[in-house]
């Protein structure tokens, strides 16, 4: 009797955590490792600062700054553990409400902070998460010219699944602000109902830190439920492509 072969992953789930909540990454991190799997964690290269103060449409963004961030030490040491630490930009500005040349200065401001701080970091090998999912194709293409990954907003959350090691765009989905595990399980039933793709969903934080978190709860129980579905890859975003043959 022949080696039976493994079965096709027809669907596979991206969760990307950003924002680099101190407290809830390392849980993040802990609950992807019991179950052998490794988290897609989002980071702001100067979420750490004193200084640090996003705005939108001019006012402080109080849900990012309201909980600790870690830095670069947090970021190494839980990459070192083995789980995908990509950029969330600079300094988190929703870069479509700037000049594009401004837009583009901070995306190289970005790769040289990761490249400085972040062991082992090459942008031509990494995914980088526009902040607010928002972006246009300006800022897309340029973006990619850097990367091999962009994460943005996209008309829906199932992408394609990509075939080749190459700069590709990823659309995802959130929802807040209040807690997204209702919305993100009514959402995944669809995507794990459907003929398949690569599902991609932005969440932050966990058990009310940051916008549209997850509970720990959920999490667990989500985790739990995926692994045992032999269609199913819970990988993170940049994985899926830089295992691709050229």
């Amino acid at each position: 009797m022949g080696l039976m072969s493994k079965p096709k992953k027809t669907h596979i789930v991206t969760l990307s955590f950003d924002d680099g909540f101190k407290k809830s990454f390392y849980e993040t991190a802990e609950i992807f490792e019991s179950f052998k799997l490794r988290a897609c964690l989002n980071v702001i290269a100067q979420g750490h600062s004193e200084n640090f103060v996003p705005k939108v449409n001019g006012q402080p963004d109080t849900g990012l700054v309201s909980s600790p961030k870690g830095d670069f030490s947090d970021w190494n040491a839980l990459k070192n553990r083995g789980h995908e630490v990509m950029a969330h930009t600079y300094d988190h500005t929703n870069l479509t409400t700037i000049p594009l040349e401004a837009a583009k200065r901070d995306i190289d401001r970005c790769v040289a902070e990761f490249e400085k701080n972040l062991m082992g970091f090459k942008a031509k090998d990494s995914v980088y998460n526009f902040a607010y999912n928002a972006s246009n194709p300006e800022l897309d293409a340029y973006a990619l010219s850097k990367f091999l990954v962009v994460r943005s907003h996209g008309n829906t959350a199932v992408n394609p699944i990509p075939t080749k090691r190459e700069p590709v765009r990823i659309g995802c989905w959130s929802h807040g602000p209040e807690n997204c595990d209702e919305v993100f399980d009514a959402t995944l039933n669809e995507f794990l109902a459907s003929p398949g793709g690569w599902f991609v969903f932005n969440t932050h934080g966990l058990d009310g830190e940051g916008w549209g978190p997850m509970s720990s709860r959920y999490l667990r129980s989500l985790l739990s439920r995926l692994i045992r579905l032999e269609h199913v890859a819970v990988l993170p975003a940049g994985e899926v492509v830089l295992n691709l043959p050229k």
